[in-house]
Parts: C-alpha cells; structure tokens; sequence
C-alpha cells in the first residue's frame, strides 16, 4: 500500500469505569488530556493521512484540546455504542476516501501504540482484506459462575486479544456495520462486523503494551509506558 489511510477515533464514550468528573478520554494523563497522547502518536505516522474524532452530541471538553497541527483533524457526532460511531465517522470522511480505500479505526484510549505495529499492519492487512492488531492469549483461561468462582478451564490455543488499530476497505466496513445494526447485534469491534459479513481478518501480532486504558490505575501504566514510548520514537 503506498496511498496514506484516514484513521477513524470513536471518542464518544462515557468510561463508566474510571470514574470521575469528566469522559475517560479527557482525563490527564501525563500532564495532558488522554486523547491529546493518542492522536499525536496517530498524526506522526507518515502513512497516517488524517484523522476523523467521533465526538458525543452533548461533549463539552474537546474545544480545549490540542490537535496535531501536522494532520487535518475532523470531527462528527457518534451514537449510542461503539459500532454506531465508527458508522458515523466513515461516513463524514472527506470525498477523496473512496470506497475501495482502507481506513484504520483506533480507540481513543490506546495512546501508546507503537509506529512499527501501525506500520506492520498496514503492510500485511493492507496486502488481504483487511486485519486487526493482537496478540496471542498467554495466560491461563478461567470461566467463572456466578459466585466468582473458578468452574472451568477454558483453552487458550487459538484465542487472541484484539487490540486497535483496526484496518478495514471504507465501503465493506460501513456494509458490514449496518448489516450488524439492521439484525440488532451490537458488535464489540470492526473485526466481529466483519466476521459476520463472511470475512476472515488477518490478525497481525501487537506489542502487548498498546494498553486500553479502562480503570483509574491504568493511567499509572500508560505513563509510565508514554515515557518509554516517546524515548524509542526520538531514536528512530
């Protein structure tokens, strides 16, 4: 692939499980809003051609965020789940995005992504029908019943952990998202719309510390891991 791709940003979320005064995605972190981190690491990858933020109607904090001046940064309004903004944020892509072209999706709370793991799926998806960044299931898999209690070992051969980016042809992505939403199935991510239109995604292996962050003492660890991850980017 040599023509740079749009990366879409649901951001509309609430992040229930953090907690506090404000939307997980515009909490500090490090000094900065969460948000601000993730896209500056999306907007100086060069294969990154622009960025489209999927914002919740009644959002109040996005007008004091600092946006890359390096990529064009777009805006519209997302739905009720996750699938609903990704719907909404390809279709605001600008006309030059065409149907055929490939489109990555990225949660605004992963902001230490690495470039070699955006660049690796670019290359490897884009060569297919598109894919998702990973990572092999390493631990022991347990299933719990109702009580919290271990019941079951579960296998873990063959069971990854989807992470984001997620890269996908505009136009299948949108088909596939509607279809889902049409027969009521909230799907979790990009690949289990896809997975449902009768793709198979390649599943390209990730660092693993391309964390979500999801509670209060993730923001801890993705500090720790920006600081890491600023290092390796100034010496390459």
């Amino acid at each position: 692939m040599n023509k740079p791709v749009w990366c879409v940003v649901p951001a509309a979320g609430r992040g229930m499980r953090v907690g506090g005064p404000r939307p997980k995605q515009y909490m500090p972190l490090a000094g900065r809003p969460l948000i601000e981190h993730t896209l500056d690491q999306l907007a100086c990858h060069p294969a990154v051609a622009g960025l489209l933020v999927v914002l919740a109607p009644d959002d109040g904090y996005w007008a004091s965020v600092g946006t890359p001046a390096s990529r064009s940064v777009l805006t519209t309004v997302g739905g009720v789940e996750r699938c609903h903004s990704v719907l909404a944020g390809l279709a605001a892509l600008p006309s030059e995005v065409a149907g055929d072209d490939f489109v990555l999706v990225h949660d605004a709370a992963r902001p230490c992504v690495r470039h070699e793991d955006i660049t690796r799926l670019i290359e490897q998806a884009g060569a297919l029908e598109g894919g998702l960044l990973g990572a092999p299931l390493r631990d022991t898999l347990k299933r719990a019943d109702s009580s919290l209690r271990s019941c079951q070992t579960e296998p873990r051969d063959h069971r990854w952990r989807a992470f984001t980016p997620q890269m996908f042809r505009r136009g299948a992505l949108s088909d596939a998202l509607r279809a889902a939403d049409a027969a009521g199935v909230v799907v979790s991510d990009e690949a289990m719309a896809m997975e449902r239109a009768g793709f198979a995604p390649l599943l390209v292996e990730g660092a693993e510390d391309n964390i979500k962050v999801t509670t209060a003492t993730d923001f801890a660890l993705a500090e720790f891991l920006l600081q890491r991850l600023h290092t390796r980017n100034a010496a390459s």
